[in-house]
This record gives C-alpha cells, structure tokens and sequence, in this order.
C-alpha cells in the first residue's frame, strides 16, 4: 500500500459516494413497492423473529401509535399476523407471514434488478470489473465499524 494515500480522504470519499448511492435508491420508488416504514418493520420481524409491536416502535425509535398503524396495514395485507406470546399470554407477538418474506423477496429482487439495470446501461466492462472487485472490501468495511 501506498504511503501516500490519505485513509481520511478515502473515508470521507467513500461515505460521500455510498451515502449518495444509498439515498438515491431509497427515494427511485420501484412499483408496487413497500413504504419504508413497512419495510423496516418487515425486515426487522425476518431478521429477529416474532416481537411485540412495542419492540418494533422501540427498535425503530417511532411512536407504539405510528408503528401499531404500519402493523395494522401489514396485518390487513396479510404480510404480517398476531398471535399470543407462548411465555406470556397476555402479550401479543407479530411475525412474518410467508406472503411477508415473499414481499420482502420481491423488494430485494426490484431492487436488484434496479441497480443491476443501471450497471448495465451505464458502466464500461472494466468499471464492473472494479465495482466487483470493491464489493467484498466494502463488505468487509462494513463489519468492521
């Protein structure tokens, strides 16, 4: 490695462009796409398991009345459902339905095809070659912050 290389600069660069890129699919709506809220919420209940609508709120750092709405939402869609808590009857537990991880499924998979669509008709073979080659590293990044 170079010991002209300014790991400052390549950090402020690399948050600088991820940020940019990050944001800019987050606000390109795909069809039929799921609100953020939603997604949060649904991804959050695939990651951890069944929880409680509080722990969602919590989690997220909403109000239990903003997140008992999206759950409601994701409930009448069938993408989430209630159930008693095996530990404590009196608490109620939301997880995923199949429909829920299909969802889910179908956001990662538009999202993909997205960014994939723009590789393609943006990107020379050898810039795709570097994006490749940068993917793991910034990965590997990732896990170590």
């Amino acid at each position: 490695m170079s010991e002209e290389l300014d790991v400052g600069e390549i950090a402020t660069a690399l948050l600088a462009s991820v940020g940019a890129l990050l944001r800019r699919v987050r606000q390109v709506r795909v069809e039929g796409e799921l609100a953020m809220p939603e997604r949060v919420a649904l991804s959050y209940l695939d990651r951890i398991g069944p929880t409680t609508s509080a722990e969602l709120a919590r989690q997220e750092q909403i109000t239990a009345q903003a997140m008992g709405a999206t759950l409601g939402g994701l409930q009448a869609r069938g993408l989430v459902e209630r159930g008693a808590d095996p530990r404590d009857g009196r608490r109620v537990l939301l997880s995923l339905t199949d429909a829920g991880r299909q969802a889910l499924a179908d956001k990662r998979s538009a999202r993909t095809e997205q960014v994939a669509q723009a590789l393609a008709d943006g990107f020379t073979p050898w810039e795709l070659e570097q994006l490749a080659v940068a993917a793991p590293l910034l990965d590997r990044l990732a896990q170590r912050i």
